[in-house]
């Protein structure tokens, strides 16, 4: 995400890094190619001669002068005044004292509402929420059918009452279903338009007027730049939001809307989606994602992700078989899946400090189904031969690579990933003690939080 804003920037600091000493005309120039660098990500233009105004007046000054490595000073001013851009920090949703939360998600059809919707109901669920969905687009028949749909795949209820029941009426009922059914959020997925209209907003202010919600949620499409900070404009305006939902940020390139947003209308990102699966919706960080921009990283949300993929358990019972060397292909498929649910390889790699950066992974294209091919060799072995490879003579290389629709080659080619992981755990319990007792020459013990299967 944001490819094309990131290798600009990256260009711009990499001249910057490799200068012992700045001159005033140095900061200039560099400054006026980060304009250049926004400006062509689609930012703002009065957004982007706040944002350089600013950096300039930091970055121009006798501490840049007096450093012992300005080039790093003025990378930071610019990072801290990116991440002040986009809000600062994280912006949680506001749960009322007294349940149900009222969320009203709002914007114009074909922006991702009614699928994030969903997705924030997952979320919420996942949270320890009992969210109850509420289909509000009466006159898309398709929106209640597809909300119904995300309903049944999430295991959450969805209040209709068909397209004759005005909207304003459906809310109500809904609270008063959500209030005597243990429902503690309710998430109204409202109509939308093609364009901003009056007959919308209308409908808009009646709702929020009657249920008076405590959050008003408005889903736009990263991909459209300008005209997405336009539509929030109009709907701040008009209908008042309290926060953003800002949908496929996985595909954006650019970032215009993603960096301008909260500079002009002034509501936070609260949540950005960042691909198709109903667990794709994270909550924003605007630190976190200008360190990626930037090519250093995003630790915590690695490990965030990481801990939703493994329990504790499952995490100490890793580590107990590493440390007694009983780390078997069983083992080696599961610790695979784990990661595959982290998210795609691709956007893991861009969480690793300097890694995105890296020319050798620039053009780096990860081949997901590989390891649906290795699940799926795994999978065709019997619970002995997983447990101990080394009963697999040629006959049963065979059996396997049949079963599973490969070459024998790529059996092979597993089982040897499979013998240097091994190698490696062998190395790294060199220093964490051996044998389940964890009885070793050294003390002091290492703990297994990232879940990896190479």
């Amino acid at each position: 995400m944001l490819d094309t804003i990131s290798e600009r920037l990256g260009q711009i600091f990499k001249s910057l890094r490799s200068r012992g000493k700045l001159t005033e005309q140095d900061v200039l120039d560099a400054m006026r190619e980060v304009q250049r660098a926004l400006l062509e990500a689609d930012v703002s233009l009065k957004v982007v001669k706040e944002f350089v105004a600013r950096v300039k007046e930091k970055a121009i000054g006798e501490a840049v002068w007096q450093s012992l490595t300005p080039g790093q000073l003025v990378i930071k001013f610019v990072r801290d005044e990116l991440v002040e851009l986009m809000g600062g920090t994280n912006q949680k949703i506001q749960l009322a004292s007294q349940p149900p939360t009222i969320i009203m998600m709002v914007g114009l059809h074909g922006q991702g509402k009614t699928t994030s919707t969903g997705k924030l109901a997952l979320h919420l669920k996942e949270s320890g929420r009992k969210p109850l969905l509420v289909a509000c687009d009466v006159y898309r028949p398709a929106a209640i059918t597809q909300l119904e749909v995300l309903g049944k795949q999430i295991g959450m209820p969805v209040f209709q009452e068909g397209t004759e029941t005005p909207p304003v009426k459906i809310v109500e009922d809904a609270l008063a279903f959500a209030s005597s059914n243990g429902r503690d959020v309710l998430l109204i997925d409202t109509a939308g338009r093609l364009h901003v209209d009056d007959a919308l907003m209308s409908e808009l202010t009646d709702i929020k007027d009657r249920v008076k919600p405590h959050e008003t949620l408005l889903v736009l499409d990263a991909l459209m730049g300008q005209d997405a900070v336009n539509i929030a404009q109009q709907f701040n305006e008009k209908v008042g939001v309290d926060g953003i939902i800002l949908t496929k940020l996985d595909g954006d390139s650019r970032g215009g809307a993603a960096l301008s947003v909260k500079a002009v209308t002034g509501k936070p990102i609260k949540f950005v989606g960042t691909g198709e699966k109903l667990t794709a919706l994270e909550p924003f960080h605007p630190d976190r994602l200008i360190s990626r921009i930037l090519g250093m990283g995003d630790v915590l949300t690695m490990i965030e992700k990481a801990e939703a993929a493994m329990t504790e358990e499952q995490a100490h019972e890793l580590e107990r078989k590493i440390r007694a060397q009983e780390f078997d292909l069983q083992d080696f498929l599961d610790q695979l899946e784990q990661v595959r649910k982290m998210g795609p390889i691709q956007e893991l790699l861009g969480m690793i400090p300097g890694l995105s950066a890296a020319p050798q992974l620039k053009n780096l294209q990860v081949d997901e189904k590989q390891f649906t091919r290795i699940g799926a060799i795994i999978k065709s072995m019997t619970p002995k031969e997983r447990h101990n490879p080394d009963l697999l003579n040629a006959s049963r290389k065979r059996r396997i690579a049949a079963g599973s629709g490969v070459q024998v080659e790529d059996v092979n080619r597993l089982l040897k990933q499979y013998e240097m992981t091994r190698q490696m755990m062998k190395k790294l319990t060199g220093g964490m003690g051996g044998g389940p007792a964890g009885k070793g020459k050294k003390k002091g013990k290492r703990r297994f939080k990232i879940p990896f299967p190479f």
